[in-house]
Formats: C-alpha cells, structure tokens, sequence
C-alpha cells in the first residue's frame, strides 16, 4: 500500500505529459510483457472455474480500469495531497464490503483502527478546506472517492481469488483483462500523441509506474490476502494515502500543515491497533 501511495502521488507528473487513457494503456502494455512467464497454470493449481473468471473480470474491471481511470484524472484535476486525503477513506470502505459481501466480522479493535482513519480524514478535510480550495475541483475529488470504492471492491473480490489462485496469476491474468479493456481507448489517444517529444526521464518513472502498480504491488497484496482477513488487511490501505501525500510534499513541493501531519498519524495509529493484536494472537 505505500508502494501503491508513492506511484499516486507521482502519477501527477506522468498525466502532465500523457493523456490519461494512453498512460492506462502503456502500463498494463508493460506489465503484461514482465508478467507474460506468470500466465501459465502451474501443475498443482485448479483449472478456472466460469465463477473465477468472472471474479478475475470484476477484479480487473474496478482493481485495474476503473481505479486507474478516476485516479489518473481524479489526480489531474486535484493534487497528490488531495488524493491522499480521500484515499484514507479506504480502511471504512473495506471493511464495510468484507462485512456485507464475504460477511466477516468486524472486531472491535479493527473497528477503532478504522475509527481513527475516519478521525483522521475529518482532521485533515479541515486543514485542507482552508489551504487547497482552489487547487481541487469537485470533479476532480468526485473520481477519487470514486477510485476508493473501486480499490475497496478490488480488496475484497481479491480476497476470494485468492482461496483458489497463486498470487502471481492473479497478478498477470488481471493485467491482461486491464489490457484488454484499456487498448480501444490507448490506441485512439496514442495515434494522435507525439511519442518522440517525451524526455527519457519521463520513461524512466513510467517504467516504475507500471512495473510498480500492475507487478509488484499487486503480488504484494493477494499474497498477503491468503494470510490476513479483508476487514484487518483494508486497515493498511491507510498507508496509502501517507505515502501519496509524503510523495506530494517531499517531491511535488505541496504544503502541508500541522493539522494534516496530525490526521497521519491517526491514520498510522489505527494501523497498529487493528493488526497488532492479530499478530500477536497467531504467534500464541
């Protein structure tokens, strides 16, 4: 998740120079050409059922399209601070998902850690109303509280997949139903775009963006999915906000008061409280 956080705050500088629909379509490109040796079924896993595909369509459909859809332009129209104030509204919507849709039990100490997320983003709306009023739109805001909801829904599809799949599958065939879904648009928008006016060290950064959003993290999440309950593990989405906004700050020069730095650590604090106990109760 903070992997997740640091490629949406630098995802601002990538959408100043490609149209978002394009910068879509070349990362999963990528992504699929590095993860083309994962696609494979291995010998000791289940063929796919009608119900996992399905489940990998929905997975890609809101995980990979419709999330990076609303947070590209969500953070073109806004800020990578912004993004990491609304995007901490993750842990509540995960674990309102996992309760209704895989009907896992909130405990009461993942309750508190996600009360202090909630506490955390009412904190820092306040300190932003003031100082960022004319550098985030509606619009803008709007698609990134939608691409929470997606990411939420992606938290918990993910977990089912993850009963009968290997991470690294997951991973390759939900990149290639990203793929699929983005290439009408990517090819549209690349016709028209000037590939040769792009600066090497643009290139660079989308090679770690797509490298980071559509491998690495995502192998991350759905192998730690098989060890940890949706409701606790949408707890650490929390981190990725922190790290969208430290990226916003340390590299993007944006402002950040005391009054943010405040609702962090909120959010970091409500980490500890949901996750440590369940730590500490697998190792008794």
């Amino acid at each position: 998740m903070a992997l997740v956080g640091s490629y949406v705050g630098l995802s601002k500088l990538l959408v100043a120079v490609f149209p978002v629909l394009l910068l879509a379509w070349l990362r999963f490109g990528i992504a699929a050409i590095a993860m083309a040796h994962w696609v494979r079924r291995a010998a000791d896993e289940p063929r796919l059922s009608r119900h996992d595909r399905w489940l990998l369509f929905l997975e890609a459909f809101f995980g990979n399209f419709l999330f990076s859809v609303c947070m590209l332009f969500g953070v073109a129209l806004s800020s990578a601070l912004a993004a990491g104030v609304i995007m901490a509204a993750l842990p509540a919507v995960v674990a309102l998902l996992s309760w209704a849709g895989l009907r896992e039990r909130i405990a009461p100490r993942v309750a508190g850690g996600i009360g202090c997320a909630v506490a955390g983003i009412a904190l820092v709306s306040l300190g932003q109303a003031g100082s960022e009023g004319d550098d985030s739109s509606l619009l803008g805001n709007t698609l990134l509280l939608g691409a929470v909801f997606c990411e939420a829904l992606y938290v918990v599809i993910g977990k089912k997949l993850t009963g009968q799949l290997s991470a690294r599958r997951i991973s390759a065939l939900v990149n290639l139903w990203g793929l699929a879904l983005v290439t009408p648009f990517g090819l549209w928008q690349a016709w028209q775009f000037n590939f040769t006016a792009v600066r090497s060290g643009v290139w660079v950064l989308l090679l770690f963006y797509a490298l980071a959003a559509s491998v690495a993290t995502v192998w991350l999440w759905m192998t730690g999915l098989k060890h940890v309950p949706a409701s606790s593990a949408g707890v650490f989405t929390v981190l990725l906000p922190v790290s969208a906004a430290a990226v916003g700050v340390l590299l993007l020069g944006e402002q950040v008061s005391s009054t943010q730095l405040g609702a962090f650590a909120l959010a970091l604090a409500g980490v500890v409280l949901a996750t440590w106990p369940a730590q500490r109760n697998a190792a008794s």
